[in-house]
């Protein structure tokens, strides 16, 4: 055994002596990654300050609080009763109320440093904003309370409202777009897309937080759902997985071209739309009550009451 051991030392010297030269070409690496911070073309997308960026974590943690908020007894930690409720939602709101302001100030503050921008009083106007979007809660209560009906009302599948709150990826998507658009109204920068994102990376539902989206929505399944920036959605609407509401094939320089311009299309009241719809254009309306067949490309406005389907395809079977 021992000469066994002893065996080895040479080769355990040997991987120290060529673990140290590569460690040795590590303050190299350092240098060229700090040259690359100071390249014109990588700048914008570098942020070295004394001033903190949002923290994506921390608006993790924001969605969760207000979740347990919105929901109360369903996500909370500790058990919920009529005893404790007062105190355990008056905790949650006082720790998101700071949650909040913090980070909306963050987001200010950083545009203001890095476009140039007059002050904005962001501090304050964190305040605002965070006290705003916390007696918005019971407006975003009733709202998120039509959606789960809705679910439950048109999926035979649905064994309760609890299951729905619980475990369906649509109605968690439709949540975090209700904050984020309360925050997005109140034009605070980064953070309503990092809410959104966030629901798409872990649903695979993409709504974009400008998108302006009624009572009573559904999206069933879910997976592969793009709803654009100013895409109009009304009443009752309910689509399903794979669904595209887009802007058309739009030029190299259309973000400054069409940025703020109406690029998605309307959905009026009670419309369907079945998997893998795309229906594209700013100028497209679905006319109310109409049904939209799954996979149809729609460029064009479809009057009310009408109903799209493909032809059915021609099946070769072997």
């Amino acid at each position: 055994m021992d000469e066994d051991i002893r065996s080895d030392r040479p080769t355990c010297r040997i991987d120290a002596e060529s673990f140290s030269h590569y460690r040795e070409k590590l303050p190299g690496v350092v240098e060229s990654i700090l040259e690359s911070c100071d390249d014109v073309e990588c700048h914008t997308h570098t942020h070295i300050d004394y001033e903190p960026i949002p923290s994506r974590e921390s608006v993790i943690n924001i969605i969760n609080k207000l979740r347990e908020i919105l929901f109360p007894g369903y996500f909370n930690n500790e058990k919920l009763d009529p005893v404790n409720l007062r105190y355990s939602m008056g905790q949650s709101v006082s720790v998101l109320f700071d949650m909040l302001s913090e980070q909306v100030c963050h987001s200010i503050r950083h545009d203001c440093f890095r476009y140039n921008q007059s002050c904005t009083h962001c501090v304050e106007k964190g305040n605002e904003i965070a006290l705003s979007l916390l007696e918005s809660v019971p407006a975003i209560r009733k709202i998120l309370a039509t959606d789960i009906n809705a679910a439950y009302d048109g999926d035979p599948a649905a064994k309760s409202h609890d299951e729905i709150v619980f475990s369906y990826p649509g109605v968690f998507a439709i949540m975090v777009y209700r904050i984020a658009h309360k925050l997005f109204e109140a034009e605070v920068p980064l953070l309503p897309r990092i809410m959104t994102e966030y629901a798409h990376s872990i649903t695979g539902i993409d709504i974009h937080p400008g998108a302006e989206i009624g009572e009573s929505f559904v999206i069933d399944h879910g997976t592969g759902v793009v709803i654009g920036e100013t895409a109009e959605i009304g009443n009752n609407v309910r689509i399903y997985q794979g669904v595209t509401l887009g802007a058309l094939s739009i030029p190299k320089d259309a973000g400054e071209q069409l940025r703020g311009k109406k690029r998605h299309p309307t959905i009026e009241d009670e419309v369907i739309i079945y998997a893998g719809a795309t229906i594209l254009g700013g100028d497209t309306i679905i006319g109310r009550r109409s049904v939209i067949g799954g996979n149809v490309w729609i460029t064009e406005s479809v009057p009310p009451d009408t109903r799209v389907l493909m032809e059915p395809p021609r099946l070769i079977y072997k």
